[in-house]
């Protein structure tokens, strides 16, 4: 299965079509996203696992993002394609994520791409795993409170990817969840 395609979606995530994920990007087509944020409770605060991008990528090279987003492959279960995703590109995986939530967004990307996904919001929990990311997928990793990454975005948002913000916004409140 050729993983370079996106499922083109309407304003309320119904299928319209299949497109190259180039060729979607190049023309701000809508598609079918996730974000996943994978947290975890140290000594007393919730922290998220945020990925810099890898330079290479061919949009946000370098710039941090939640733990891990991508598309669904036409018939790929929304769930199964995020948790695929998660151990291809940070080499762990989790027993289960929780969906909550979507939002539509449309982001430009600097380089003649348009990024316009209905994007679906999971959260997951670290079981403590070792995380042994894909450097083609991802540069770095680090583990940020709410408070440091609500800063980290105030002060310097040029270093986020242009989805994160709004991203984060949708879900920082149900992290701090008991």
């Amino acid at each position: 299965m050729s993983r370079n395609q996106v499922v083109l979606v309407d304003t309320n995530d119904n299928v319209v079509g299949v497109a190259d994920k180039l060729q979607a990007h190049q023309k701000g087509q809508l598609h079918r996203a996730f974000s996943i944020f994978v947290a975890r409770r140290q000594q007393g605060k919730v922290e998220i696992l945020l990925q810099q991008r890898a330079w290479s990528k061919y949009h946000c090279g370098g710039l941090w993002s939640n733990t891990c987003c991508s598309h669904p492959q036409p018939q790929e279960d929304l769930t199964s394609s995020a948790l695929r995703r998660l151990q291809e590109e940070l080499g762990f995986s989790l027993d289960s994520i929780e969906w909550v939530g979507s939002h539509c967004y449309k982001a430009m990307l600097g380089n003649g791409l348009i990024e316009h996904e209905f994007d679906h919001l999971f959260i997951g929990w670290d079981q403590e795993q070792t995380i042994n990311f894909n450097r083609d997928e991802v540069n770095a990793i680090k583990w940020l409170s709410i408070d440091e990454i609500n800063h980290q975005i105030t002060n310097n948002p040029q270093q986020f990817t242009p989805w994160f913000a709004d991203t984060f916004s949708k879900v920082q409140h149900l992290l701090n969840r008991p």
